[in-house]
C-alpha cells in the first residue's frame, strides 16, 4: 500500500501524514513549494507535538515530496499509489485536476482501483475535484474514472498550529497539534477498500457530516475570532473564556444546531451535544493559537458561503433569526489588523465605501435585504457596548 499527500502544510503533516507514518503506510507529499519540497527531502524527518501530552510527541521518520512543478513525476507517484490525500486547502483544490486527471490516466493504464480523499473542511470538495478532473481526463480513461476511483471527503477535527522560532530553529517542519486522532470519512463513495490507516473511522452515512463541521465549529471560530479582536484579546481560548463572548457564542451554537437539526433530520440534542466539543477546543488553553491567525482573511471569510454569511444564510433558510451570527458578522466587518493585507482591503472599503458596499461586494447580501439590516442592527449594538468605536 502506498499513499499520496497532495499538499505538504500543517495538516497535510501534522495530522494526514502522521495517521500514516504511525500506521506504517508509506507516503509521498506532493506540494507546491519548492523551497518545502526540498526542505522535506533534505530533512527527512519531522516532529509532530501533541499539545498538552507531550508524551504522545512523534518524529515522523522517512518523510519524502515531490514539487508539482515536475508534472510527469507528480502524474507517476500518483499512478502508483492506492490512496491520495488533499490537504491543500478547499479555495486550491481546483488546482489539483490537472495532476490527478494525468495521474489516474496512468493509473487506468496499471489497473487497480485509486480512491481520493479531500480534507479540506469545504463545502462539497469531492464535487469540485471530480467535476474538475472530469474536464480534463481523457476519453480513454473516462471509464476507469467512473468504475474504479472513488473520489470521497474526509472531516478534519485535528487542529494544527505554528511553533514558536525556537523550536522553528530547531526542526523547520515541526507541527503543533490537538490530541484528536479521529478521521471521519464517507464510506459511501469509495472504491473498494482504503489502507488500514489508524484513526480511520468510515460513516456510512455521511450526508451533513461535514456540513455539520462547517457550521458548527467555523462559524463558532469566527464568532470568538473577531469578537475576540474586537475586545482586545490575542490568543483564541482566553476569548472563548470571556463572558460576553460566550453569551454571544451560544446564541450561535443555539442557531446552527436548529437550522442543522431540521435540514438534515437529527435530535437537536445530538447536534446540541456536539456543540460542546466545539465549546471543548476553543477553551482548551493547551492549544495555544491566535486571534490574528484566525481572523486572517476576513473578505475570505466574510464570503457568502463561509462560516459567518453562510451560516446566517442556511439559520434563515430554516426560519430561525440568526441574531448572534449577524452579531459575528458585524464584528467581522469591522476587523482590523494592519499586516493582514485582506483586512486592511476590507477597513478601506468599510471607511470609505461604507458598510453597505461591504454587504453588498464581500457578503453578497443585499444592504436592505432582511440579513442585511439585521448585521446593521447588530453594527449599532456593539457600538453601544463600546465594543465598536467610531
Amino acid at each position: 500500500m502506498k499513499c499520496v499527500i497532495m499538499g505538504a502544510g500543517k495538516i497535510a503533516r501534522g495530522f494526514i501524514g502522521h495517521l500514516l507514518y504511525l500506521s506504517g503506510i508509506p507516503f509521498t507529499f506532493m506540494e507546491k513549494a519548492d523551497g518545502l519540497v526540498e526542505l522535506i527531502n533534505e530533512r527527512g524527518q519531522y516532529t509532530v507535538n501533541i499539545l498538552g501530552h507531550s508524551e504522545k510527541n512523534c518524529v515522523v521518520k522517512g518523510a519524502k515530496a515531490v514539487g508539482f512543478q515536475d508534472g510527469e513525476r507528480a502524474a507517476e507517484t500518483i499512478a502508483e499509489a492506492d490512496a491520495v490525500f488533499t490537504a491543500v486547502g478547499g479555495k486550491n483544490l481546483g488546482a489539483l485536476a490537472p495532476y490527478l486527471a494525468r495521474g489516474i490516466e496512468m493509473k487506468a493504464k496499471k489497473g487497480g482501483v485509486l480512491n481520493i480523499v479531500t480534507c479540506e473542511n469545504w463545502k462539497q470538495p469531492a464535487a469540485i475535484l471530480r467535476n474538475g478532473i472530469e474536464e480534463m481526463i481523457s476519453q480513454d480513461a473516462k471509464e476507469y474514472l467512473k468504475n474504479s476511483v472513488g473520489i470521497t471527503e474526509a472531516v478534519i477535527m485535528r487542529s494544527a498550529i505554528e511553533s514558536d522560532a525556537r523550536l522553528l530553529e530547531k526542526d523547520p517542519l515541526i507541527v503543533n497539534v490537538q490530541d484528536f486522532w479521529e478521521l471521519p470519512v464517507d464510506a459511501s463513495r469509495l472504491a473498494g477498500e482504503l489502507p488500514p490507516v489508524q484513526g480511520l473511522k468510515l460513516i456510512p452515512e455521511f450526508t451533513g457530516f461535514l456540513e455539520r463541521k462547517f457550521y458548527t465549529y467555523n462559524a463558532a471560530n469566527g464568532t470568538v475570532s473577531y469578537l475576540g479582536a474586537l475586545l482586545g484579546y490575542e490568543k483564541l481560548a482566553d476569548a472563548a473564556h470571556d463572558g460576553r463572548i460566550i453569551q454571544v457564542l451560544d446564541g450561535v451554537y443555539q442557531e446552527t444546531a436548529r437550522a442543522l437539526s431540521r435540514k438534515h433530520h437529527f435530535p437537536l440534542e445530538q447536534q446540541l451535544a456536539f456543540t460542546e466539543t466545539s465549546r471543548r477546543k476553543l477553551q482548551d488553553y493547551a492549544i495555544v493559537d491566535f486571534i490574528e491567525r484566525n481572523a486572517r482573511d476576513p473578505l475570505r471569510k466574510l464570503g457568502k458561503d463561509d462560516r459567518l454569511v453562510g451560516s446566517a444564510r442556511l439559520v434563515q433558510e430554516y426560519g430561525i433569526r440568526p441574531e448572534h451570527l449577524c452579531t459575528a458578522i458585524a464584528a467581522a466587518i469591522h476587523y482590523v489588523s494592519p499586516g493582514d493585507e485582506f483586512a486592511v482591503e476590507l477597513e478601506r472599503m468599510r471607511k470609505e465605501e461604507g458598510v453597505d458596499a461591504v454587504l453588498k461586494k464581500v457578503c453578497q447580501l443585499e444592504p436592505d435585504g432582511a440579513l442585511g439590516m439585521l448585521v446593521k442592527e447588530k453594527i449599532e449594538w456593539l457600538k453601544e457596548r463600546g465594543w465598536i468605536h467610531g
